[in-house]
């Protein structure tokens, strides 16, 4: 179990320090500014590489989401939601942290401008409301999970579960990231808006709410047979999502 939540330490952390990371100091750097499509690579590219890294470990779910999804679905056991999402959280903070010493270093650095937190209203980079970003956010982590649950079924080509799944989060945030910023993961939601702060942490509830809702929703439909095959009976360690990678 410690190497397990290790590699999920390491992996939230990469993800939200490539994700947010190029958000913060490279979407907008003068001339060669990588813009919403840099942005929506990174992310996709770092659960990407993570997932082939420490996937065989953990299982490489990096997200709480995908941690309640999976649990959903009848391929995570329940008891070991806690320490999965707690060491997702630690891992997010981590990186907020590690990303926030960078970009103070930078000139005009102001964290209060949003520091690639989430948000809707105001706090929306396109101005939606609260039921457009709610939407958006259940719906997308609802096919998240499903490319995950999908990707990693046993009748699929096992190698190439992470890139889809990295392809997955790429598309998503591509399509979202004006709507919210893109979360569809609690972990790294919270880890930036414990350093905005203020209307950050209001907002946080649906970035937990949403994407949670979604992931339940995946879940139960594997669970009742809806697509792919049977759910299996026992939770089995060496079929955890995006751990066939090592097989």
């Amino acid at each position: 179990m410690l190497k397990r939540l290790f590699a999920e330490f390491i992996g939230t952390f990469w993800l939200v320090l490539g994700g947010c990371g190029s958000a913060v100091l490279a979407a907008k750097f003068p001339e060669v500014g990588i813009g919403l499509v840099g942005v929506s690579l990174a992310f996709g590219l770092s659960v990407l590489t993570m997932a082939y890294a420490v996937g065989g470990i953990s299982g490489g779910h990096f997200n709480p989401a995908v941690t309640f999804g999976l649990w959903a679905g009848g391929r995570f056991p329940a008891a070991d939601i806690v320490p999965y999402v707690v060491v997702q959280l630690i891992g997010a903070t981590a990186a907020a942290a590690v990303l926030f010493l960078i970009a103070s270093g930078g000139p005009d650095f102001d964290v209060g401008a949003g520091f690639a937190a989430n948000g809707f209203g105001a706090h929306s980079p396109g101005g939606f409301s609260m039921n457009a970003a709610l939407v958006s956010e259940i719906v997308m982590t609802f096919g998240f999970l499903i490319v995950i649950l999908g990707a990693t079924d046993k009748r699929a080509p096992a190698a190439l579960a992470p890139l889809a799944i990295g392809l997955a989060l790429t598309l998503i945030h591509l399509i979202s990231i004006p709507v919210t910023n893109t979360s569809v993961n609690p972990a790294r939601s919270t880890s930036q808006a414990l350093f905005v702060g203020g209307w950050a942490l209001q907002q946080l509830w649906l970035f937990w709410l949403a994407p949670i809702a979604g992931a339940l929703a995946a879940g139960l439909v594997y669970r009742l047979r809806l697509l792919g095959q049977e759910a299996e009976p026992a939770v089995q360690e060496a079929r955890d999502p995006r751990a066939v990678a090592a097989e």
